[in-house]
C-alpha cells in the first residue's frame, strides 16, 4: 500500500478517509463545530473506516463505534479550522517532493505509483489532495505540539537503566555440560532405584575430579553425549528447563551440581562458564530512546492539545 511514512503515530487520528462513489444518500446534520457542519453521511463514511480498523478486535471493544466515528470527525474538523486560523500553507512543490519520497520508499516509478493508487480507488490528483492535507497536519503538529517538547539527557539515562533487558544488558549466559539418566515415570521401583544408584555413583566420580566429558560419553543417555561430551552449549537461564536454568544460575564456574530431577530424568550438571551480558551501551541506543520518548510525549501533548481545542470550541452534537 502506498502511503506517507510519518514519524508520529498520532496522525492516525487525523488521517483523511476518502470515499469515491456515486450512490446518493440522504444527509442530516450530525454535529456543528464552530458553525461548520458534520453530516450524517460524513459519519457513515467514517464509521466504515472505524469498523475496518476494529474488525479483529473483541466484541467488547466494538460498542459505541458510531460515537467514536463522530468524535474523530469533530477532532478532525477542529484541526482543519486551526490550520486555516494559523494560515498554514503547503505548496505544489512540497506535494511533488512528498510524492517522490513515497515513490522512493516504496520502490515505485510513476507508472507503478499510478497502478498502486488505482488499486485503492484513487487517481493521482485525488492522492495529491490527500498528501496536501496530511502535510498541513504535520506542519500544524510541528508548530503546535512537537516544537514545545524536549527530551532531556537525564530522562534518557533513566529510561535506559529501567529497560536494560531490552538492550541485552541485564542477563547472564551460561555454558554447561550434563550427564543425563533417563527415568521413566512408568518404570518399576526396582528400575528407578537402579538408575538412581548409577547416577549417584557417576556423581561421586565427577565430584572426585574425573574427566566430566569422558564420564558423559560413557554414562549419559543423551544420544548426542557420545560426540559432544554432554555439551549444552551457551544459553540463557530462560532458554532451558526451569530445573536446569535455576540450578546453573546458583552455581559457580567449575562446580558440579547434585542430582537434578526433571520430567525426563536425572541430570548431573557442570557449569563451565558464566558470563554477564554487557549489551548495547547508552550511546549506541541513545537516538532510539530519544525518539521513543519524543513520540510518547508527542502523543500525550497532542491528546491534551485536542482536549483544549474542544473545550474552547462551540460543539453542538445533534446525533448520538
Amino acid at each position: 500500500m502506498v502511503k506517507i511514512i510519518t514519524t508520529c503515530s498520532l496522525l492516525a487520528l487525523l488521517a483523511v478517509t476518502p470515499s469515491f462513489g456515486n450512490a446518493k444518500q440522504i444527509s442530516s446534520i450530525a454535529a456543528i463545530v464552530n458553525d461548520e457542519v458534520i453530516t450524517s453521511v460524513d459519519v457513515d463514511k467514517e464509521l466504515v473506516q472505524v469498523q475496518k480498523e476494529t474488525e479483529k478486535a473483541p466484541a467488547s471493544e466494538k460498542t459505541g463505534l458510531r460515537t467514536l466515528a463522530l468524535n474523530r470527525l469533530v477532532d478532525r474538523k477542529l484541526v482543519e479550522q486551526k490550520i486555516k486560523e494559523l494560515d498554514i500553507k503547503v505548496s505544489d512543490e512540497d506535494v511533488r517532493l512528498a510524492i517522490e519520497d513515497v515513490k522512493k520508499q516504496n520502490n515505485l516509478d510513476q507508472a507503478g505509483l499510478e497502478k498502486a493508487l488505482a488499486g485503492q480507488g484513487l487517481t493521482v490528483p485525488q492522492y495529491k489532495v490527500q498528501l496536501k492535507e496530511q502535510l498541513e497536519r504535520m506542519r500544524l503538529m510541528s508548530q503546535e505540539v512537537r516544537s514545545k517538547i524536549q527530551v532531556g539527557e537525564r530522562e534518557m539515562h533513566e529510561y535506559y537503566d529501567a529497560h536494560r533487558a531490552e538492550y541485552g544488558g541485564s542477563g547472564e549466559t551460561f555454558h554447561a555440560r550434563h550427564i543425563f539418566f533417563k527415568l521413566d515415570s512408568k518404570a518399576s521401583p526396582q528400575d528407578a532405584e537402579k538408575t538412581r544408584k548409577l547416577a549417584d555413583e557417576v556423581l561421586a566420580k565427577a565430584r572426585a575430579g574425573e574427566d566430566f566429558v569422558e564420564l558423559a560419553k560413557k554414562y549419559s543417555q543423551d544420544p548426542s553425549a557420545a560426540k559432544d561430551g554432554g555439551d549444552l552449549g551457551t544459553f540463557k537461564r530462560s532458554d532451558m528447563l526451569a530445573e536446569i536454568g535455576n540450578t546453573v544460575a546458583a552455581m559457580k564456574p567449575g562446580e558440579v551440581s547434585s542430582l537434578v530431577p526433571s520430567p525426563a530424568g536425572l541430570h548431573i550438571i557442570k557449569l563451565e562458564q558464566k558470563t554477564q551480558e554487557k549489551g548495547r551501551t547508552f550511546e549506541e541506543v541513545k537516538d532510539s530512546i530519544e525518539e521513543q520518548l519524543y513520540r510518547k510525549k508527542s502523543d500525550e501533548r497532542f491528546n491534551q492539545w485536542v482536549k483544549d481545542l474542544r473545550s474552547a470550541a462551540s460543539i453542538d452534537i445533534k446525533q448520538p
